[in-house]
């Protein structure tokens, strides 16, 4: 019997105290969350899936594009030689520093010691460096060869930047991190300093690639010199451009990643500085 005035079961009353202080469930709709981001939501897993296939797509484009219409790869001086810059550039400024980029962001790091996944993180930040010197040796060793200029387009400025301050972030990165010697007030303050300029490269390469790309179609594809010039859209004209968008798609989704807040490791009282490399704190 339901007194007058009194609320029908299920119409709508007032929520009672335990279901005001329930939280709000997790799922592919959870309460609480705008519908748009419920909708954007991603796996963590099969994203990284795709964004791996990402990079070995655009190492495959650039590798084709060097090789297909620029000649193959030679270390004799001769525009082969040349050819090696971008796909190193690519394979280590890019793919590889994107790489290191998201390590932190992979579950099996959310748990357990954090030095293996430093050595991890800094190993490939490492050999992306090394890719790189090999491949600014390529380039200039063909310009010295060819008796070309060096450093005087904006390409050549902002790529040398890059690299510069990539190896200025991983020495930093390198002594803050793994070496005994910083303080952990020192080691706390450089940490979001380390990650901003870590994103802040990556935009960099991501830029000094694509603008690399459009110089070298300019320089290969200028009216009299190619069979068709770039404003008339050549078959290779339409794969460069391909990869360019193909590098920024990658750029785009791995800062997406280190953006979102649910795939962070956690936070769970362990610091940087109860695990360095060589020795213990002092």
């Amino acid at each position: 019997m339901v007194l007058p005035g009194s609320p029908l079961p299920g119409a709508g009353g007032p929520p009672s105290r335990a279901a005001r202080a329930s939280p709000p469930q997790h799922g592919g709709a959870q309460l609480g969350r705008p519908p748009a981001a419920a909708m954007l939501a991603v796996p963590l897993r099969p994203f990284c899936a795709f964004l791996a296939g990402l990079g070995l797509l655009c190492l495959a484009f650039v590798a084709s594009w060097c090789q297909r219409w620029r000649g193959g790869f030679a270390w004799d001086g001769s525009a082969r030689m040349f050819n090696w810059h971008p796909v190193l550039m690519v394979a280590g400024m890019v793919v590889l520093y994107g790489a290191a980029a998201l390590v932190y962001r992979l579950p099996p790091a959310w748990r357990g010691p954090k030095l293996p996944w430093k050595l991890l993180h800094g190993a490939l930040a490492l050999t992306a460096f090394g890719l790189t010197v090999v491949g600014l040796v390529a380039v200039f060793g063909f310009h010295n060869a060819s008796k070309t200029p060096n450093m005087y387009s904006l390409h050549s400025w902002l790529g040398l930047a890059t690299v510069l301050l990539f190896s200025c972030q991983w020495l930093a990165g390198f002594s803050a991190f793994l070496l005994p010697y910083a303080p952990p007030w020192l080691r706390a303050l450089y940490k979001p300093v380390h990650v901003f300029f870590g994103s802040t490269i990556l935009m960099l390469s991501v830029a000094s690639c694509v603008s690399g790309i459009n110089e070298k179609l300019f320089f290969s594809l200028k009216n009299g010199t190619a069979p068709a010039p770039y404003n008339r859209l050549p078959p290779e004209a339409v794969f460069a451009n391909t990869l360019g968008l193909l590098i920024v798609l990658f750029g785009v989704l791995v800062l997406c990643a280190l953006a979102k807040p649910d795939w962070k490791r956690p936070e769970d009282g362990s610091t940087d500085t109860r695990q360095p490399l060589l020795g213990t704190e002092r």
